[in-house]
């Protein structure tokens, strides 16, 4: 069962999770956190950085690459692979 913090992260954007995600880099880069501050930071850190890469990864899987034929028409679709 998903806790009310990672049901807060999944209802974000990617563009507000990576913002507060920057935030809170900031704040903890800062030094102005004090320890419990900086552990919460962090995990909620760590919630939002999954929460983008999951959703970096479902946007890169629904990519597709045109294919085309001898003639440059286009012929059909295949998955895009990055590498």
């Amino acid at each position: 069962m998903a806790s009310q913090a990672d049901a807060d992260v999944a209802a974000l954007s990617f563009e507000d999770a990576l913002k507060r995600l920057e935030a809170i880099v900031s704040r903890l880069e800062s030094g102005d956190a004090s320890l419990d501050e900086s552990i919460t930071l962090y995990a909620e850190g760590d919630r939002l950085r999954a929460q983008c890469e999951a959703r970096l990864q479902a946007a890169q899987a629904r990519i597709e690459k045109i294919t085309l034929g001898q003639d440059g028409q286009p012929v059909g679709v295949q998955p895009f692979d990055a590498g």
